[in-house]
């Protein structure tokens, strides 16, 4: 054939073997109608591949003649082939003198290679074995040449399976595949050390026994680096010392080879670990297509190769969960382990071995760009637990990093101080050295550090300055300390008032963190007073700062919630989620507006209209970022408590747990979330009548809590109140007012009216439900006045404080003044709450109380119409008012000359509340005392 016929077939015929057979035969017909010689050409070319594609893999010798099972070659009789190759046979064989009992890999050259250079080879190859001694590398035993002049080595004999194999028959997690790796690279690094390439690295060569020891084999064609005869890269016969799908592009082009050409073999071993996939997509999978792919072809990341198999529903969510696993730091580490050019490679196996135990330690990997943000994320990522709260820290880094880096695009004149503030807090978060392994961090130290650094290194950068404050005050904030984060918060607000040109972007990301914060202190009021009068400029540049825009409707719109303005917080709200919606890469700040809107038609009554809306905003949320996030856990707690609401007690129990589950996967045992949880868990089982489970679980929250933020943190007040109620309902008084007197002590130390409001109400209560009014009435009056000294409306939230005065003062000998005061207070829940609201029904019960012992027929009609209301399947509140009112209008029959009456209604509802409450509940020892002052009568 003239090389013009081959310039016209060679294309055709490649396009042709690409084609599947169907298509090849169609193809095939067309070029007959065209040149029907040149059709029968290609043809017979075609059948010529198929037939011959991998006859190269074949020996090109005979075995050795005289060899079989039971030969002895020296002392050793052969029992079994382990495997052959071009140059020659592996035998498993034992010693055949009886000089001690040893099985071994008895490997023989073939008589048909005895050239010069073959037999340098194998001397070489005893010379190299010789060298090594590590517990990775099976032994060289003996060597010598049989009677009739065979060469023989004998190693020690691995029982083992390819390092692939096994990781995949016996399904090796991730983490342990990558350590089997690292012991192959200490193999071969020792190899490296003594002067040694061993150039045909491949899982067949890379043993793991049953035990799960990996073991290095078959050095036969490695290389002496401090040899000065060079080794020929190809046998006599012309086949190349090296196989083909692990070999790297030096060694196909037939360059010289170098410890780099190990660390490319390396690299598809363990890309083969990873995926259980080769690293190149070919057609043929023909000897040329692979040298081509090889010399040119970039390989398939990873990630993306295990998502080529086909398979089910199941088994796709698995590849997709593998693929996350290996994207980013092991995608980048085996490219770069597989680049073309050996100076683009790991410069050794160690380093390779190095980078790989950065990526199991969470440390930053050296196989991909440094930038400030992967370097903060892998600080994150490693301290997780030390943090308290991997994803608060991440969270609020990445929020900042992102402000800093779109700031600097703004002009040359920020990327300096962009870079100073960056450089500074890369240093801040990578210095953490000094720590033992495993040794806690100082999460308070390095904040306070943090500023204390930033006042010395950024005094020249007040707006660095200004930005790190925010930043460590928002890590505060998610760590609770509300206290510390505005002091940190109005030293930023100091140097931006005091500092020219401030940018509006940090004007309002500084509102926004002074007003969350206000909101978390209990002072909803102020931040209303500090963020309304810059609401003018959030919407000036709602366009072009689109998410500090959304972020300060969103927190005006929780201060106005918080202070009963729903209807301007639902207006809020709504502005900042068509906002959120033209965000590019928003994944969940609109789910937290659907939230905050659902949590709105929660409070107007609509509880099924909001459980429905956490669904959708939960279905997103797994959409988008997986179930695994730290938000889903505050949907959790939102569904739970409106299933509570409906009276739906064990679905709310349910996902309670579920959200519990999450908490601890995501922020562990100590995080304040996973804390939250626990005690909305303990406030169910109060509400459901489980005094002692609620107690136990309360404590555990207390201790936790207390262990973390110490004796005064007004965090504690909340768990000190409801211990107190607890110990009440158990009938154990001395507890409660100990408990509640605690509360009192850490509220008041305070800056915050909210607590102390909290705790004198609740003290007050329970001595008021202990017949001690007298001692119950000052504190109840100073929590009035400390409520109404509020701005107009930030007490909201605590509207019994009126109508329990009320009540103490009727038992005090004043039913004027206590009645007058019951009827503004219901007037005022009815407005604000509404007639059917459990707060509303309470005070127009204490309200009708009096007035039916009176003789009032109406408001006993209306205590018969409240005691029906018990259904078993409302919420707890609104059961226990029904109880309550039957309670009551008992009372008010055995007062007005229907004690018959009066005691049967009492039976029937003693026997309900045995089945419903604990013995010695507050209720029942109420209804007892009720039945016993009937009696009296």
């Amino acid at each position: 054939m003239d090389a013009e016929r081959w310039q016209r077939l060679s294309p055709l015929l490649d396009a042709l073997l690409e084609l599947e057979p169907p298509a090849r035969v169609r193809r095939l017909e067309e070029l007959r109608g065209e040149d029907e010689a040149l059709a029968a050409e290609l043809e017979s070319l075609i059948a010529l591949e198929e037939a011959n594609g991998d006859f190269l893999s074949e020996p090109l010798v005979m075995p050795p003649s005289g060899v079989d099972v039971g030969s002895e070659v020296g002392p050793y009789r052969l029992e079994s082939l382990l495997g052959e190759g071009g140059m020659g046979q592996v035998w498993l064989a034992s010693r055949a003198d009886g000089l001690y009992q040893r099985r071994v890999a008895l490997k023989l050259l073939r008589p048909g290679l005895t050239s010069h250079d073959l037999r340098l080879r194998f001397t070489r190859e005893r010379e190299i074995l010789a060298r090594l001694a590590h517990p990775n590398i099976a032994r060289l035993l003996d060597a010598g040449v049989s009677a009739d002049g065979l060469p023989y080595l004998a190693l020690e004999y691995v029982d083992g399976t390819p390092i692939t194999d096994y990781c995949r028959d016996n399904r090796m997690p991730l983490d342990r595949r990558l350590r089997m790796f690292r012991q192959v690279c200490d193999a071969v690094s020792h190899a490296h050390a003594n002067l040694i390439v061993h150039r045909d690295l491949k899982p067949s060569n890379i043993l793991v026994t049953p035990a799960g020891e990996v073991r290095l084999l078959d050095f036969g064609i490695a290389k002496l680096l401090d040899s000065q005869a060079q080794a020929p890269e190809q046998t006599g016969t012309g086949m190349r010392a090296f196989t083909l799908h692990y070999a790297a592009p030096e060694q196909i082009r037939g360059e010289p080879v170098t410890t780099m050409t190990d660390v490319y073999s390396l690299g598809v071993v363990l890309y083969e670990l990873l995926t259980d996939h080769k690293p190149y997509r070919l057609k043929r999978h023909s000897d040329a297509e692979w040298e081509e792919a090889i010399l040119t072809a970039d390989p398939v990341r990873p990630s993306a190769s295990v998502l080529r198999d086909t398979a089910g529903q199941a088994d796709r969510r698995q590849q997709r969960r593998r693929s996350r696993l290996l994207a980013g730091d092991l995608d980048n580490i085996v490219l770069r382990t597989m680049a073309k050019r050996p100076a683009q490679r790991y410069p050794s196996v160690e380093a390779l071995s190095q980078d790989v135990a950065r990526f199991q330690a969470g440390r930053p990997v050296q196989a991909r760009p440094q930038g400030i943000g992967y370097r903060l994320r892998k600080f994150v990522a490693r301290h997780r637990w030390a943090l308290g709260s991997a994803i608060l820290v991440a969270a609020v880094l990445t929020t900042a990093l992102a402000m800093i880096a779109w700031q600097a695009r703004q002009s040359v004149a920020e990327a300096a101080r962009a870079q100073a503030l960056q450089d500074f807090m890369v240093g801040l978060f990578e210095n953490v050295g000094g720590r033992r392994h495993g040794e806690p961090m100082d999460l308070d130290q390095l904040l306070d550090d943090a500023v204390a650094r930033g006042n010395l290194q950024l005094a020249r950068e007040p707006r660095a300055r200004a930005e790190l404050l925010g930043v460590v005050a928002r890590l505060r904030a998610g760590l609770g300390d509300f206290e510390q984060a505005r002091t940190l918060l109005d030293q930023q607000a100091a140097i931006i008032a005091l500092t020219p040109d401030i940018p509006n972007s940090l004007q309002l990301e500084s509102l926004n963190q002074r007003g969350r914060v206000l909101r978390l202190l209990g002072d909803p009021q102020g931040c209303i007073a500090l963020m309304q009068p810059a609401l003018a400029l959030a919407r000036r540049e709602q366009s072009r700062l689109p998410p500090q825009a959304a972020d300060f409707h969103t927190q005006l719109g929780r201060c106005r919630r918080a202070v009963g303005e729903r209807q301007s917080a639902r207006q809020l709200f709504e502005r900042a989620l068509a906002l959120r919606r033209g965000i590019e890469g928003d994944r969940v700040g609109a789910i937290e507006n659907q939230m905050d809107l659902a949590g709105l038609m929660a409070e107007d009554g609509d509880a099924r209209g909001a459980l429905a809306a956490y669904d959708e905003a939960g279905r997103q949320l797994r959409e988008r970022v997986g179930a695994r996030h730290a938000l889903s856990i505050e949907i959790g707690r939102e569904r739970a408590a409106l299933e509570a609401s409906l009276g739906r007690f064990e679905p709310a129990r349910r996902i309670l747990q579920q959200s519990l589950q999450t908490a601890l996967d995501v922020h562990g045992p100590g995080h304040e979330t996973t804390l939250a949880v626990r005690g909305q868990l303990a406030g169910l089982d109060f509400d459901t009548s489980r005094f002692a489970d609620a107690d136990e679980q309360l404590r555990e929250v207390h201790r936790l809590r207390l262990a973390r933020l110490g004796p005064d943190h007004p965090e504690l007040v909340a768990d000190d109140i409801r211990l107190g109620r607890i110990a009440w309902e158990r009938n154990d008084l001395a507890a409660a007012l100990g408990e509640l007197h605690e509360a009192l002590r850490i509220a008041r130390g305070a800056r915050a009216p909210g607590p102390v409001i909290d705790a004198l109400f609740a003290l007050a209560e329970v001595l008021h439900q202990a017949g001690r009014d007298r001692e119950a009435r000052p504190l109840l009056v100073e929590a009035l006045q400390l409520r109404e000294s509020l701005p107009e409306a930030a007490g909201a939230g605590n509207e019994l404080i009126e109508p329990t005065l009320g009540e103490v003062e009727i038992a005090l000998g004043d039913p004027v003044t206590g009645q007058a005061r019951l009827q503004q207070a219901l007037a005022l829940a009815r407005r604000s709450l509404g007639d059917g609201h459990a707060q509303t029904l309470r005070i127009e019960l204490a309200a009708l109380r009096l007035r039916a012992l009176a003789g009032d027929g109406q408001a006993l009609a209306r205590l018969d119409e409240l005691a029906g209301d018990g259904d078993p399947r409302r919420h707890h509140r609104l059961r226990a008012i029904a109880w309550q009112a039957a309670a009551e209008a008992a009372a008010a029959r055995c007062s007005i000359g229907q004690e018959a009456v009066g005691r049967e209604a009492l039976q029937r509802l003693a026997a309900t509340l045995e089945a419903e409450q604990p013995d010695g509940s507050a209720l029942r020892r109420e209804v007892a005392a009720i039945e016993l002052q009937c009696l009296s009568e």
